[in-house]
C-alpha cells in the first residue's frame, strides 16, 4: 500500500486566526513592459489552473486575486484556465505524468497530492513560506506539508455540516438535531409531510461521500476515521463502521434522499435545495456562496454541525480543514516568480473567498469584512469551537481508493449491495 498522510487537524485555531466538465477559460491581461526581473527582458506570463468555473462560488475570488496580483506586478500576465471539479482530478494527474503542468495549479492537499510530491511535480516551498508564515498560521499547513516540508499554499479553511432551510424547520416545529435520534425525528417528520429530507448527488458521488464521511465520523470518532481512511489502522473492522453503514442504509430505505439522485449533478441537487424543495444538504462551507447569490431569500437558510451518532464522537467533531491549495510546477521557467505569485494570489483568494462566502480565511484577517453572512459567522463559530477537524476522504485516501469508495457508495445507494457488503468492500479496499 502506498504511503499516505495520516493527520487530524485539531481545532486549536483562535477565532482571530481563522477569521484574522471543463469550464470557461478566463484570460486576464495587464500592461506589459521591460523589467529587470524579467529573464527574457520583457513581460512574463504565468499560467494557473483551477476548478473555479464561472458558476463556482470561488470564481469571483480567483478573478479578483489575479487582478490584484497583476496590478501589483504590471510586467506579469496571469492566465487562468478552469475545469469542472471531477474532470480536473483526472486531468491534473494526466498532465503531471506527461510533464505538462501549468506554472501554478490548484490541488487538494494530503493524500491526493502526495503522488505529485513524491514524483517531483511540486516545488518545495520552505524557503518561500518563511516570508509569509506570520500571515499564514502553521495550524493551517498540515495538509500542505509532506515529510516536514511545505509544498502547497492553502487559502481557505472549510468545514462541512448540514445546511438547512430554517423556514421549513419552523413550519414543522423542528429544532437543530443534536443526536441520531433527533435527526431521525426530523427526517421522519419531513417524510410524513411528503417532503424529501436531504438533497444529494449520487451521479457526482463526492457529494454522497461527504455525507457518509460526516455520518461515519460521528459514529467512530476522528482517530478511527483518520486511521481507516489513510490505511494506517484496522480498516473498517471496528463495529462503529458497521453501525454507520447500517444507519446510512436505514436512510436509503426510508427515502431520506431524492430517488433520482443517481441522475442529478451537484448543481442540480443544490438548485432544489436553494428553491426550498428539500430542507437539508450536507456539504462544505462553499455552499454559503451559492446560498447568498442563488437563493431568493438567503436569510431562510442556516448551518449546523452533523449530529453525534454514538458516544465515540461529540457534536463538536466535524469534517473540515485547509485542503484547497495552490502548488507550483518545479519546471516553471522562473521558480521565484511562480512561488511568490502562488503565495500572493493565495493570500488574496483567502480574503475574497471569505468575503464572498466561499469558505473561511486560512490567512490572518487584517481587513474589514462588511456584510458577512450569518451562515459564515455560524461556520466560523463551529470551527472555533471544534473538538477536532478531520479532512475529507478525498484528501485522506489515495486517489485510487477514493474512486473505489465513491463507486461503492453508488452501488450501495441503488441497492446493488447491502450494508454488510459495503463494509466488507471498504475494509478490503483500505487494508490491502
Amino acid at each position: 500500500m502506498k504511503k499516505r498522510l495520516a493527520a487530524i487537524l485539531i481545532a486549536t485555531f483562535t477565532l482571530c486566526s481563522i477569521l484574522s466538465g471543463c469550464g470557461k477559460t478566463t484570460d486576464s491581461s495587464a500592461p506589459t513592459g521591460a523589467d529587470d526581473s524579467a529573464k527574457a527582458g520583457g513581460a512574463q506570463t504565468l499560467k494557473i489552473w483551477s476548478i473555479a468555473t464561472e458558476g463556482d462560488s470561488s470564481h469571483h475570488a480567483y478573478e479578483a486575486a489575479i487582478a490584484d496580483y497583476m496590478s501589483a506586478h504590471p510586467d506579469v500576465t496571469v492566465e487562468m484556465e478552469t475545469f469542472e471539479n471531477e474532470s480536473y482530478k483526472t486531468k491534473i494527474k494526466t498532465v503531471a505524468a506527461s510533464d505538462e503542468l501549468p506554472d501554478i495549479y490548484f490541488t487538494w492537499g494530503g493524500g491526493f497530492s502526495q503522488p505529485f510530491v513524491e514524483a517531483g511535480k511540486a516545488l518545495n516551498l520552505d524557503s518561500y513560506y518563511t516570508d509569509y508564515q506570520d500571515e499564514l498560521p502553521q495550524g493551517t499547513m498540515s495538509y500542505a506539508t509532506y515529510d516536514g516540508s511545505v509544498y502547497g499554499v492553502p487559502y481557505v479553511v472549510s468545514i462541512s455540516g448540514i445546511f438547512y432551510n430554517k423556514k421549513m424547520f419552523e413550519q414543522y416545529g423542528l429544532s437543530e438535531p443534536k443526536t441520531w435520534d433527533d435527526l431521525m425525528n426530523v427526517t421522519k417528520t419531513f417524510l410524513d409531510n411528503g417532503i424529501t429530507p436531504f438533497g444529494v448527488s449520487i451521479k457526482e458521488a463526492w457529494v454522497m461521500a461527504m455525507f457518509n464521511d460526516a455520518l461515519t465520523l460521528k459514529c467512530v470518532g476522528p482517530e478511527k476515521l483518520d486511521k481507516a481512511f489513510t490505511g494506517s489502522g484496522t480498516g473498517y473492522e471496528d463495529a462503529g463502521f458497521t453501525d454507520a453503514a447500517e444507519k446510512l442504509s436505514e436512510l436509503f430505505k426510508m427515502g431520506a434522499f431524492d430517488k433520482n439522485a443517481a441522475a442529478l449533478s451537484n448543481d442540480e441537487a443544490v438548485s432544489e435545495f436553494l428553491a426550498g424543495t428539500v430542507p437539508m444538504y450536507v456539504t462544505g462551507a462553499w455552499l454559503d456562496g451559492s446560498i447568498q447569490s442563488g437563493a431568493e431569500n438567503p436569510d431562510d437558510f442556516s448551518f449546523m454541525p452533523f449530529p453525534a451518532c454514538s458516544d465515540q464522537a461529540v457534536l463538536e467533531d466535524s469534517m473540515g480543514g485547509a485542503q484547497d491549495m495552490l502548488m507550483v510546477n518545479p519546471k516553471t521557467k522562473d521558480a521565484d516568480l511562480a512561488a511568490n505569485a502562488a503565495f500572493e494570489i493565495a493570500k488574496s483568494l483567502s480574503k475574497y473567498g471569505y468575503q464572498d462566502g466561499a469558505g473561511l480565511a486560512a490567512w490572518k484577517v487584517d481587513y474589514e469584512v462588511e456584510g458577512q453572512s450569518p451562515i459564515s459567522e455560524r461556520m466560523a463559530e463551529c470551527v472555533n469551537e471544534a473538538n477536532s477537524l478531520t479532512v475529507w476522504s478525498g484528501t485522506l485516501m489515495s486517489a485510487e481508493d477514493y474512486t473505489d469508495y465513491q463507486s461503492a457508495l453508488q452501488e450501495f445507494f441503488v441497492g446493488n449491495i447491502d450494508s454488510k457488503t459495503f463494509v466488507e468492500t471498504m475494509n478490503k479496499m483500505l487494508t490491502e
